[in-house]
């Protein structure tokens, strides 16, 4: 009988990941039975989708409406389960949502594979004791991830970080074809949750504006994601007035903007201010130049963020670059004028050297972390939890949980 998987994401990022692992589960076991609950990547890669929690999510989950939607497709998971047991229960990135299936998964005696988790050495470091609880093993994306995991008695195997497993070849562009051989193109990056792009965007725009004013010739290249195009376009329409629309491009004056155009736009930029997260780790692997940022409210941050964050520093490239100094400068928590982000980007423009610089120190990190195969790894880590299973099952021994 035909092995069972199912999965849960809630994000494009997540679905686009686990798009990856089905692929390679499939490759190692053809006849494997791949459903759960994501969205358009996770289908393509021959998932059965019972629920879009992603493409739909992003524009209606919200508040107490999510909470209640969240809520009915648990109950509707426990009686599929009922009839349809899994052998593998998969969490993908968003603690948020997983927890819930994870711990269901827990004690209907199903396996649990937390793939992506939580980055609890970053904050809310209580989360750890439930995926102790809740979770049998975690396939974590960072070197460093493994032994705090482990330390907290959760078992914890590197598989690598997907996005090098995507990661387009590149060659560097000749030094004619960039800037000051021509004018700069800077990549205006505004996260993958609109909730972010909201907030920060509008402040971008602003740090764009600031550069013009010293740099008139700039242009701005923006990749979206589906959760924030819309959104990025309307704050676009009200800062710049009518935007020409093609397909899944969007211009107006300097500012030209793609959805789910990362890996084409990138490449072309000279400097990419972005708000902190993946993209920035993403931006690095493409050799250019960052500036991060993330915008907060201060109230919130002197309340709340700043006895939450743990780390010494925020950004990926920063943080894997450990036992070192900074390779990019971030500005996290950013708020009150963007004045200190527009001056940092036109340090970096009027002495382009300092572009060289931090892509030579961007490029010798990458060296250490490019290594594709982290949705390969994660799925033999899979495919070794359900064997291991089956073993215990066919010598007829009981499984504490």
């Amino acid at each position: 009988m035909a092995r069972r998987v199912f999965i849960t994401v809630a994000e494009a990022s997540g679905d686009q990941h686990a798009g990856n692992l089905i692929r390679e589960m499939r490759a190692l076991e053809p006849d494997l039975i791949v459903e759960g609950l994501g969205g358009p990547e996770m289908a393509a890669a021959g998932a059965i989708i019972h629920h879009d929690t992603v493409t739909h999510a992003a524009m209606t989950w919200k508040a107490v409406f999510r909470y209640i939607e969240l809520g009915r497709v648990l109950f509707w998971t426990k009686r599929y389960w009922q009839e349809n047991r899994p052998d593998l229960q998969i969490c993908l990135d968003s603690w948020t949502m997983n927890w819930h299936w994870a711990r269901l998964a827990h004690g209907m005696g199903i396996p649990v594979l937390y793939y992506i988790p939580p980055q609890v050495w970053a904050s809310r470091r209580g989360r750890v004791k439930y995926l102790a609880r809740w979770v049998d093993r975690v396939a974590c994306i960072l070197p460093f991830e493994e032994r705090i995991f482990q330390d907290a008695g959760v078992e914890a195997t590197f598989v690598g970080h997907p996005l090098f497993d995507a990661l387009p070849r590149h060659a560097p562009r000749p030094a004619e074809d960039r800037f000051p051989q021509r004018p700069p193109i800077i990549a205006l990056v505004p996260g993958s949750r609109s909730s972010v792009a909201r907030e920060n965007f509008p402040h971008l725009l602003d740090v764009a504006r600031r550069i013009c004013q010293e740099f008139p010739e700039a242009r701005y290249l923006i990749p979206t994601m589906p959760g924030t195009h819309q959104w990025v376009r309307k704050i676009l329409e009200s800062a710049e007035g009518a935007v020409h629309a093609d397909g899944e491009m969007l211009t107006v004056g300097k500012y030209t903007v793609g959805m789910n155009q990362f890996d084409e736009m990138l490449p072309q930029c000279d400097l990419c201010i972005s708000v902190s997260g993946t993209a920035t780790l993403h931006a690095a692997g493409l050799g250019v130049p960052l500036i991060v940022v993330y915008r907060l409210n201060p109230i919130h941050w002197h309340l709340v963020g700043r006895w939450v964050v743990k780390t010494r520093t925020y950004s990926l490239v920063n943080l894997l670059n450990e036992g070192h100094q900074q390779i990019v400068p971030e500005y996290v928590p950013w708020y009150g004028s963007n004045a200190a982000v527009a001056n940092k980007a036109l340090e970096f423009l009027r002495d382009p050297s300092l572009l060289d610089q931090q892509r030579e120190r961007m490029e010798n990190l990458m060296r250490t972390l490019n290594r594709p195969g982290a949705s390969h790894n994660a799925a033999k880590v899979a495919m070794d939890m359900m064997d291991a299973r089956k073993k215990t099952h066919a010598g007829g021994i009981t499984i504490a949980r």
